[in-house]
């Protein structure tokens, strides 16, 4: 099993920025998939970034390219999203998921088999 934890959740204005972690415990993997999502109250749980574990790729959804970076720390089991010029609308409870094999930038939540708990985000207009 893999214990994922989020943090950094917070108020921020809008344009601001706010960095989350998500740290990853128990059974670890060489070789993996990381990827952030969020999901606003009534809403279906969006796509943002995914990062390979082993080789550092990364994929970004188109709403969040150029704004929001993801990055890991191996020595620290940590993957982090550095998001800048956020926006109201992006009020939302983010998370971290991952699942276990060769890098692969998914997009669609089915594909991950671990998450965290969520963090909440909120960007006041």
């Amino acid at each position: 099993q893999v214990q994922l934890v989020e943090s950094g959740g917070g108020l921020v204005q809008a344009g601001g920025s706010l960095s989350l972690s998500c740290a990853a415990s128990g059974r670890t993997f060489s070789s993996a998939t990381m990827g952030w999502f969020r999901q606003a109250p009534g809403k279906e749980r969006v796509f943002l970034a995914a990062i390979g574990w082993s080789g550092g790729s990364t994929y970004y959804g188109d709403s969040v390219k150029g704004r929001f970076t993801i990055f890991r720390d191996k020595a620290k089991n940590t993957v982090y999203l550095q998001m800048n010029s956020l926006k109201p609308e992006e009020t939302a409870v983010y998370y971290c998921a991952t699942f276990v094999g060769r890098w692969y930038p998914a997009t669609d939540p089915k594909r991950y088999d671990y998450w965290g708990q969520g963090t909440q985000v909120t960007v006041s207009s």
